[in-house]
């Protein structure tokens, strides 16, 4: 597609988009530590909680002040992309660990009045010195991951403020500069988290003097319930509000991004930032159980992977005969998400440098031959990438260089306006705080994103310049005939996925609420024979049900952090409570 071409490309109708699926009664209890910033909570017609709902608008983020930002936007006459705009510059400042204008993202946008799905694709690109073995240590060997992503080659040039602009121009109804206004009053001072504590102390070892001085003041890490001062990030957006986003890649906010990582050892340069263009691109498209799936295509593999593993579960009928805890469900999941992740692997990378098969991977035939692997009776030992060039022509194969790499964060939220427009967005600076630097004078945190790309050279997801990193990122949209009723997303770099196909299955197949599928424990299994990840909640009778069918147990965590939107007579919202979420439901006052 044209990036410059603002045609909807995929159709879907106005007709019946709050008329979908039934509606539940939202549940009576709020987030924790729940601090509002600006008593839009008390406000008539606010609904707020871990689970809302409103006729007029929703707003699901995992900050409450973030939260809190795009309602108001939305009551003061906003679409949902106002909205969106100004929940991403909030979480700049109450999310530094995981989002902010230093990263870089994907928004999904239904268009109500176009009736189309559009995405802003705001990725990071690496600059134009990066090559192909920056990874590797000089006997040919990829460098340890904690060294490789503290380091300047690690930052790709940042996607989020690009995004953010094509976003308004394209689809938002207020200036943007408006639109930063209110994350500049957080930026002033605002409550620290129990997470965001939490994750200063352990990952202060990686800050840079810069972010020190922010998070580790006087040497002593921020606790939760302190304020979080942040100047250096307040003078920024003003700068951004006054002169536009522009100035974030012409002016003096790129140059000294670019200082800052070449003094880290990258290649970055002033040149690199001022030709950054965040790009419009079609959603990838499929189906489960009837509903319309679109999410994101490469150079995201969430979208093509989620979807692959939902069409191997389907004819499985998980939720007809296996119990939501079973230990052959979750052993099915795993084999599914073996097969999905082994293609995963293979194949994907950015389009605009390699060839995909994307029709292929997700082709019925190709789907069949490759369930046609799995049994709830046995293990595939060593799962294997298929042929999907098979169901599609026109490339050669690529060749798998993937290399471990440690789980990302990030954060996602979603919104939706009194019209039916409807934002689901994942946006990301990679590893908790990134890189670790923060930019001096300016306040906000690097990616670490080029750490996405393989370490080794030579498959499809090789380090190159200019390219996009293969990312997991899945913000999505279902709609039943075109109506569109479901939103989901979560972080959790390659977890992304997977927690977002199960939110899906608990949802959708076993008819479970939206709180509920979102705290309903998972799991995460990219490789065989081990189920890497598990949940708490998972009972131990299902674990040695799967293990006796040759899965073998990794670690307990915690899988991503999920939020969802259901559109009905009123909208629904559900934030997972893991984390400090919250849904903010609008309705006539």
């Amino acid at each position: 597609m044209d990036n410059n071409n603002q045609t909807r490309t995929r159709n879907l109708s106005r007709r019946g988009f709050l008329g979908g699926v039934a509606a539940v009664g939202a549940l009576p209890f709020a987030p924790r530590s729940v601090r509002a910033q600006s008593g839009i909570c008390e406000a008539a017609g606010v609904d707020c909680g871990a689970v809302a709902e409103g006729s007029d608008g929703m707003v699901v983020s995992v900050s409450p002040a973030a939260s809190e930002v795009g309602a108001q936007v939305l009551r003061e006459g906003g679409n949902a992309v106002d909205a969106a705009i100004a929940v991403q510059f909030a979480l700049t400042v109450t999310q530094p660990h995981s989002s902010g204008i230093g990263g870089g993202g994907f928004m999904l946008y239904y268009d109500a009045d176009e009736e189309g799905v559009e995405i802003v694709n705001s990725r990071e690109r690496a600059p134009a010195g990066a090559t192909p073995d920056m990874f590797l240590d000089d006997a040919g060997e990829p460098i340890p991951f904690d060294e490789r992503h503290t380091h300047g080659d690690a930052v790709g040039v940042p996607g989020t403020p690009s995004g953010l602009e094509r976003a308004a121009e394209l689809y938002g109804s207020r200036s943007i500069g408006e639109l930063i206004e209110p994350s500049i009053s957080l930026a002033e001072g605002t409550d620290v988290d129990q997470y965001l504590a939490e994750q200063i102390e352990e990952n202060e070892w990686k800050l840079n003097a810069a972010a020190r001085e922010v998070f580790v003041p006087d040497g002593q890490a921020l606790s939760e319930g302190e304020t979080l001062e942040q100047p250096d990030l307040a003078y920024t957006l003003r700068l951004m509000r006054e002169a536009g986003i522009r100035a974030f890649y012409e002016g003096e906010i790129a140059r000294a991004i670019a200082e800052t990582v070449q003094d880290e050892g990258g290649s970055m340069t002033f040149s690199d930032l001022c030709r950054y263009e965040a790009t419009i691109d079609e959603p990838v498209a499929g189906y489960y159980r009837g509903a319309e799936i679109y999410s994101m295509p490469p150079p995201s593999s969430g979208g093509l992977t989620a979807i692959q593993i939902l069409n191997l579960i389907e004819p499985f009928e998980l939720g007809a005969n296996y119990e939501v805890r079973s230990g052959t469900k979750y052993h099915l999941l795993a084999e599914a998400m073996r097969l999905a992740y082994a293609d995963r692997a293979e194949y994907m990378g950015d389009p605009e440098f390699v060839d995909i098969p994307t029709e292929g991977l997700l082709d019925p035939a190709y789907v069949a031959g490759r369930r046609e692997l799995m049994s709830p009776d046995s293990l595939i030992e060593e799962p294997e990438p298929g042929d999907p060039w098979a169901y599609q022509s026109g490339a050669a194969e690529s060749v798998s260089r993937q290399t471990a790499r440690a789980l990302g964060q990030t954060t996602h939220f979603t919104v939706a306006d009194s019209e039916g427009n409807l934002v689901s967005y994942t946006t990301t600076i990679e590893q908790l705080f990134g890189s670790g630097f923060m930019v001096p004078g300016y306040g906000f945190m690097l990616n670490n994103e080029l750490t996405d790309f393989d370490a080794e050279p030579g498959g499809a997801n090789e380090v190159e310049p200019g390219k996009r990193p293969l990312s997991s990122m899945s913000p999505t949209i279902m709609a039943r005939d075109d109506d569109p009723f479901l939103t989901v997303g979560s972080p959790g770099g390659p977890t992304i996925i997977t927690s977002v196909v199960q939110a899906i299955l608990h949802h959708v197949e076993y008819d479970l609420t939206l709180i509920d599928a979102i705290s309903e424990p998972s799991i995460y299994a990219p490789e065989s024979p081990e189920i890497a990840l598990w949940e708490e909640g998972i009972p131990e009778e299902a674990r040695e049900e799967a293990l006796a069918l040759g899965n073998e147990w990794g670690e307990m965590d915690s899988i991503g952090n999920i939020n969802m939107l259901r559109a009905n007579d009123a909208y629904e919202g559900a934030a997972d409570q893991t984390r400090e979420g919250l849904a903010i439901g609008l309705s006539e006052e």
